[in-house]
């Protein structure tokens, strides 16, 4: 797979550097909310429950009923995931879907968040959105960008990890982008040569906000020293028990909502000794089917791949182009999807 080339003087310099580029930022608490004056001058605001904060606790009974029904009738017993526990109050899944677009903002060319301007993208997200509260009313739509936080790179930079890692900056537009129309942020880490443990606590200070959440890319943790894009790379149930436990860690010590956190995956060994994967109350596991292809291609990955090796949740990335490279040379519709067996409930367009 080839690696997109990222536009832009600002990541030139980053991928020859190979480092962050460092912004300050003043922050402040106001009403149980916390205001962030980014590196642009811009102020961000997120909710911030104090500790002692009390939310709703989970209806297990609901939370239970929802489960057997994105199983969709599965009779295998894959599915729902047996004796997974149930989530700390303020869980988005499996009581809304989540429906991102997903991208760079320095690359048209990785996905349709950095393919348009704000108010397009918005405009394209909402039509998609429409579409989904119409194939399935019975499930409210939480909206989302999916941001590119650390892209794997073709060339080595300074540190020799083959990674362009974004500035705050960056991440802070993004946050503004998802403030528009109310959206939840996930951050996405291709570490190239690097590792999770390397890379993840980088984004410490965006994980601790309630909206901020997590994707890692197994695609690009080339852990043989491959460059990028030579072959898949892959991650072990360790790394993914690192990252939920880190995620675990920030949602008790700030007192925050459960972290969604997702995994792509399209082969089988993209994610390795999957059952040793650790569940918690405070993380909310999304095994994401990121294969592009025909629809029948797709939905074969997602038999292969996803369904046999059950995790908690399931995704599935639409791609606008790549997608519609062969015959029927359509995009898998919503109706489609949720004829799958377990449906998903994180739904990516790129």
């Amino acid at each position: 797979m080839k690696i997109p080339q990222l536009a832009g003087t600002v990541l030139i310099g980053m991928a020859s550097l190979g480092v962050f580029i460092s912004c300050t930022s003043d922050a402040k608490k106001t009403n149980g909310q916390k205001k962030t004056v980014t590196a642009n001058g811009d102020t961000v605001v997120t909710e911030e429950p104090e500790v002692g904060t009390v939310r709703e606790a989970v209806d297990t009974a609901k939370y239970n009923a929802l489960l057997v029904k994105l199983a969709n009738g599965d009779t295998t017993g894959n599915w729902p995931v047996k004796n997974q526990p149930t989530p700390l109050a303020g869980a988005i899944l499996p009581f809304k879907r989540v429906v991102v677009y997903y991208g760079n903002l320095h690359s048209k060319k990785m996905g349709a968040l950095g393919e348009y301007a704000p108010k397009e993208m918005w405009s394209r997200l909402n039509a998609e959105i429409k579409n989904w509260e119409k194939a399935d009313p019975s499930t409210p739509v939480q909206a989302g960008v999916h941001y590119i936080a650390s892209v794997a790179s073709g060339t080595p930079g300074k540190d020799g990890k083959y990674i362009n890692r974004m500035g705050d900056k960056q991440i802070d537009s993004v946050l503004k982008i998802a403030k528009m129309h109310n959206a939840i942020v996930f951050l996405d880490i291709q570490v190239g040569l690097s590792t999770i443990k390397a890379e993840l606590p980088r984004l410490e200070k965006y994980l601790q906000m309630p909206h901020v959440h997590l994707g890692i890319d197994p695609e690009f943790s080339m852990k043989d020293g491959s460059k990028p894009g030579k072959k898949i790379g892959t991650y072990d149930a360790a790394d993914i028990n690192y990252c939920s436990e880190y995620l675990a860690n920030l949602v008790k010590k700030y007192n925050l909502p459960p972290k969604i956190f997702t995994i792509h995956r399209f082969t089988r060994k993209m994610v390795t000794n999957y059952k040793n994967i650790k569940l918690r109350p405070e993380v909310q596991v999304v095994m994401h089917m990121d294969g592009w292809g025909e629809p029948e291609l797709k939905k074969g990955t997602y038999r292969h791949f996803i369904f046999p090796e059950p995790v908690q949740f399931t995704g599935f990335k639409l791609f606008y182009k790549n997608d519609l490279k062969k015959a029927p040379n359509r995009l898998m519709t919503p109706e489609e999807l949720l004829k799958l067996k377990p449906q998903p409930i994180y739904i990516q367009y790129q």
